[in-house]
């Protein structure tokens, strides 16, 4: 199970929990017979997601609400359903199911936990840089409501987590476009690219490589000002990495990258270990 499902699941817990103590505390009251429907609907979704049934529990949860959309109990079982959904990994039934949720009880007291269920909906989809970003930044931006909104919850912590993991995978995009750009010779949107990296992303892995391919871009199209800008930069931030190490060779052409051998190395480890025996 993923750690994102984990911390999902946590967060759940504290609220399912919550709902499982209303359900034993509402059984002393006498209710009427429909009241005692929606109870009996919402526990037999809870009894079928307990024993790992989600589609069962997801269906028995929207029950609750078409039987009396009115009650306290409609958008709990909103949000047990889409869970449930999102469990099982049907994530557009879950974003869905979470839209409705929050035209029809805008005001209810479980929001910060639904915007945190539909982000991690987004997010499950994300695939990486070469694939649609679309679900990442939809995913962001309800991170970002997360943190804005409930800033005091644990909600807004893990969001904050989550959101520099997004922005790695948007820098990340956004190299790997800017490499395109490059090899086409299209310098101009190459450069864009790779600024906004440096503007936007600039606490990501990824900006170190971005810097270098400034300097290089700079250096071919002639402006060398602006290319040992970017050098003196790189230089300052990342003296001792590989990148650098490229920057250097491009105002020294006779500069050598060392780059070990890793095949070499390794004949070289498995000779030693068979002298052993």
């Amino acid at each position: 199970m993923s750690k994102i499902k984990i911390i999902l699941i946590f967060f759940t817990f504290l609220f399912f929990n919550s709902c499982g103590k209303e359900v034993e505390k509402i059984k002393l009251i006498k209710e009427t017979s429909q009241s005692e429907e929606v109870i009996s609907a919402y526990k037999k979704g809870m009894n079928f997601f307990e024993s790992g049934d989600y589609f069962a529990a997801s269906k028995k949860f929207l029950e609750v609400e078409i039987l009396l959309p009115q009650s306290k109990w409609a958008p709990k079982s909103v949000l047990m359903a889409s869970y449930a959904y999102y469990l099982q990994g049907y994530y557009s039934l879950a974003i869905e199911n979470l839209k409705r949720y929050f035209k029809t009880y805008p005001k209810d007291k479980n929001l910060a936990y639904a915007h945190y269920l539909l982000a991690m909906c987004y997010y499950e989809t994300i695939e990486g840089e070469k694939k649609d970003l679309a679900p990442l930044i939809l995913s962001k931006k309800e991170l970002i409501f997360i943190i804005e909104n409930y800033p005091d919850t644990d909600y807004a912590y893990d969001a904050k987590y989550k959101i520099d993991l997004i922005n790695d995978i948007l820098a990340a995009k956004e190299v790997y476009i800017g490499r395109h750009y490059f090899s086409k010779k299209k310098w101009i949107p190459a450069l864009n690219r790779f600024k906004n990296v440096l503007n936007n992303y600039d606490t990501t892995d990824h900006v170190e490589e971005a810097i270098h391919r400034l300097v290089e871009i700079y250096y071919i199209l002639g402006m060398e000002e602006e290319s040992l800008k970017y050098a003196a930069l790189l230089g300052y931030n990342y003296n001792s990495g590989e990148w650098y190490k490229e920057t250097y060779r491009i105002f020294n052409k006779e500069y050598k990258v060392f780059v070990r051998d890793k095949k070499k190395e390794k004949s070289k480890i498995l000779s030693t270990i068979k002298s052993l025996f």
